[in-house]
């Protein structure tokens, strides 16, 4: 899966002459660490022992005295190229690749390995405190909570660690899923500033899979206390009868048959964006955004101070980019877009959400696309075994035709840019770019 890699600056560094900078590499908007051009340089020589051709080309040396404009270059050029090396799973889940952002937020922000404890937040508000090492990735960390609450290592694929704020207003704001190659550790000690907890949440889009994971008491436990999370955060959207059922299945902790009420209610399941401001159906509209069922559902609220709810079909999304615009004024926060390429009544229109959340938003609907090719491929195959010998030809021609609605989608090539600069770089969405 493509990951949501920039650069978002080239720092010059005065120890010596010919202009030497340093990157800040950024993931998912975020500081991972810092890097100078000869760090990559060596590890993509490393990985290039391992994979081969596999590797994507490397930024050229230069072998002149580097100017501004020529570290601007190459900063576009680093980030393309880690954006595309990270499309080989068999790269990312290297020792190679993971040993070498390790070192890099270790580095980045002076953190050694040590012993250290780290919380985990469950969706009930209780947490697990794990005894670590402050070098342990993500995908570790999760191993051993999971552990912790009995989940079995064949169900923990279907959950995730994610950084997220609990405010004492009652809102519960996702700010990033976890990569699994990152450090939570030091990673929360470079996001201080924003008070963020490390939690486990279900990782899927598609609300029938909670059926896999009923019949274990852990994952149960996990989707349970998850869902009433978002009933109480105002996630989902319950009747006032269905509210009273849930209040009395709760009260009776009969969890399977809180569950399958919930299922039917608006937005279960899906991930809930904070407010933020969209251009449909006109500029300057703000929007409540909800993803989840092969769907953006966007809650408008228009100028004239009324209120049009919007769905947003996956399968009529063509392509999408997100943007970073900068701060506005000194002092504000940085400003994303994101802004995705939809099929409206036969006219492909471009609809712009500036949001803080645009890379989570974007991994959602990689996360939804992904779905939607498993499914396909999944029912392809089960045709595939039902077909006898002397129809299988024209009804196999059907299947692929189905895969190539859910395949043909586009990706942006770079993620991050600044505002004057175009990138028309399309391509296919193979499975493996998402």
């Amino acid at each position: 899966m493509k990951l949501h890699f920039s650069i978002t600056a080239a720092e010059e560094l005065r120890e010596r002459r010919g202009g030497s900078y340093l990157y800040s590499v950024c993931l998912e908007g975020f500081l991972l660490g810092k890097a100078r051009y000869s760090q990559l340089r060596r590890w993509d020589a490393q990985l290039r022992q391992l994979f081969g051709s596999a590797v994507p080309a490397f930024p050229p040396k230069f072998y002149l005295a580097m100017t501004k404009s020529m570290a601007d270059e190459r900063r576009l050029q680093l980030e393309q190229y880690l954006q595309n090396v990270t499309l080989d799973s068999n790269i990312t889940n290297s020792d190679v690749f993971i040993g070498f952002f390790r070192k890099l937020q270790q580095d980045t922000f002076k953190i050694q390995t040590q012993r250290a404890f780290l919380d985990v937040y469950l969706a009930d508000g209780s947490n697990i405190r794990l005894d670590i090492q402050t070098s342990d990735t993500a995908e570790r960390i999760l191993e051993v909570a999971s552990c912790k609450v009995g989940l079995p290592r064949e169900l923990i694929k279907y959950f995730s660690l994610f950084f997220f704020q609990d405010d004492d207003d009652g809102a519960l704001s996702v700010v990033k899923k976890v990569a699994d190659f990152e450090l939570p550790y030091v990673s929360l000690q470079s996001m201080k500033e924003l008070h963020c907890k490390l939690g486990i949440r279900k990782w899927y889009m598609d609300p029938c899979l909670d059926i896999l994971l009923m019949d274990c008491r852990a994952s149960l436990n996990l989707l349970y206390m998850q869902a009433v999370q978002e009933v109480k955060k105002n996630w989902v959207k319950p009747t006032e009868g269905q509210m009273q059922e849930l209040e009395f299945l709760q009260k009776n902790v009969n969890k399977a048959k809180f569950l399958e009420l919930i299922q039917k209610m608006q937005f279960y399941g899906y991930m809930r964006l904070d407010p933020c401001i969209c251009d449909y159906p006109e500029e300057g509209c703000s929007a409540d955004i909800y993803l989840g069922n092969n769907e953006i559902n966007c809650c408008i609220k228009l100028p004239t101070k009324q209120t049009k709810e919007v769905s947003f079909k996956i399968n009529r999304l063509r392509s999408w980019q997100v943007t970073f615009l900068g701060a506005a004024k000194d002092g504000e926060d940085d400003t994303l877009e994101l802004k995705f390429e939809y099929n409206d009544s036969g006219t492909w229109q471009w609809i712009i959400l500036y949001t803080k959340q645009a890379f989570l938003l974007s991994s959602c609907l990689k996360k939804m696309i992904s779905e939607q090719m498993m499914k396909a491929d999944k029912e392809g195959q089960e045709m595939d075994i039902k077909m006898p010998g002397s129809t299988k030809n024209s009804k196999n021609s059907s299947i692929q035709q189905k895969q190539v609605v859910h395949s043909g989608f586009i990706s942006r090539k770079r993620f991050l840019v600044r505002p004057n600069e175009e990138d028309c770089v399309f391509e296919k969405i193979r499975e493996e770019d998402l």
